[in-house]
């Protein structure tokens, strides 16, 4: 992908540069507000840079995205943006000393490289998910957190459901042994709208594949990396580890009008230690239906778990069935919705981990999520069952 390069994607001019006094350097030691800048400002640098800049202990200091109309809607659309900084270059952004943290949320292949100048720059990074678009990339990241010098940095990672109050809980039921022995998980990922007919970009060429990584395998990853990571995280985190080997199909519905996806839709089983199975089913163009959520089976319950909720359920006395073709659920045996959109959750915690010095990485189990996914579509495309020491081969 020729039009696709570093050099493309990070050059640019730094514009609005400041003098720093050495009062100004490391804003939360100084003034108790965690100064961050936002790499990338696009839907989704807009969305988690808004939550970030509404928390009381932080203060966005800096913007930074190569296009010009990119730039002026984190201005625009970000609390405090029309006062941050602006730059085309991360690097410029990166170099500036009073900027503790950064938010990055550039195209899925891009997140290696853009972690490990961060690191580098010794800055809290939050970077979105996944850790890559295939194998190499997330050994790059991965070896970026390894070497990173400062052990006392918060390296954290767009899975929000590991920061949700209710994700947590079910995870201490499961733990408490209430659940009994997890033997199997499902994660659902159905959504979207009806199939696109034809589409026509309003860019030049050269700014396509940046503008639409989404729509590319190489850029992106495709569906099962880019969007069902989420679920597949959360099969890792109950199960205790990553997956031994999966086996699966997938294809396409529909055609495919821009871009190069090689699945709307895809069934994955994985195999995990201790006999537990995890499944993925997800499809794309269902007419706006929904269901995102994912399911643990115990021997003594069962666990559904949504952004929005989780349910706990089990044999409890008033579950007795009225007769063999009674079909209600009665095995309620206690629910939980979500008071806020869960991001917000998994913000909070990162400034937590920095205002009160107590750091994390997150890295060894975004890298195990995003492989976890490229497992499955490796697994997909060639109709068979992979391993994970096979895949990790491919790079």
């Amino acid at each position: 992908m020729p039009d696709v390069t570093r050099r493309s994607a990070l050059a640019g001019a730094a514009a609005n540069l400041m003098i720093l006094k050495p009062q100004t350097a490391f804003g939360y030691a100084a003034n108790s507000a965690v100064s961050f800048g936002v790499i990338g400002t696009g839907g989704r640098g807009c969305y988690v840079g808004s939550h970030m800049a509404r928390d009381s202990r932080a203060h966005l200091t800096a913007i930074c995205d190569i296009y010009p109309d990119k730039i002026d809607k984190g201005k625009t659309q970000i609390p405090g943006g029309d006062k941050a900084r602006t730059y085309k270059n991360s690097n410029d952004l990166l170099a500036q000393p009073d900027i503790d943290a950064v938010l990055i949320t550039t195209p899925v292949y891009l997140h290696p490289e853009h972690f490990e100048a961060a690191v580098a720059a010794n800055k809290h990074v939050y970077c979105e998910k996944p850790a890559g678009a295939s194998v190499s990339g997330v050994k790059r990241l991965l070896k970026a957190a390894a070497a990173g010098a400062d052990k006392h940095k918060t390296y954290q990672f767009g899975f929000q459901q590991r920061f949700s109050p209710e994700y947590l809980t079910a995870m201490e039921i499961l733990r408490s042994g209430k659940l009994g022995k997890l033997s199997m998980m499902q994660s659902y990922w159905i959504l979207g709208g009806t199939p696109p007919a034809g589409f026509k970009s309003p860019y030049p060429p050269e700014e396509q594949r940046i503008r639409h990584w989404g729509n590319w395998m190489e850029t992106s990853g495709g569906a099962i990396v880019e969007q069902d990571c989420h679920g597949v995280d959360v099969l890792n985190w109950f199960a205790g580890a990553h997956p031994v080997s999966a086996i699966g199909n997938g294809g396409l519905r529909f055609p495919i009008f821009y871009g190069d996806w090689n699945s709307d839709h895809h069934n994955i089983i994985y195999r995990y230690p201790d006999n537990i199975e995890g499944w993925l089913l997800s499809v794309k163009h269902t007419a706006n239906f929904r269901d995102v959520k994912e399911m643990m089976y115990g021997s003594k319950g069962v666990l559904d778990l949504a952004r929005t909720y989780y349910k706990w359920h089990g044999p409890i006395p008033a579950g007795r069935l009225i007769n063999a073709d009674d079909l209600a659920d009665r095995s309620l045996i206690e629910k939980r919705e979500s008071k806020r959109e869960i991001t917000i959750d998994a913000v909070e915690a990162f400034f937590t981990s920095i205002i009160e010095k107590k750091p994390y990485s997150m890295a060894q189990t975004a890298a195990d999520s995003t492989l976890t996914s490229l497992l499955g579509r490796m697994a997909y495309e060639t109709k068979r069952e992979v391993t994970w020491e096979e895949l990790l081969k491919t790079a």
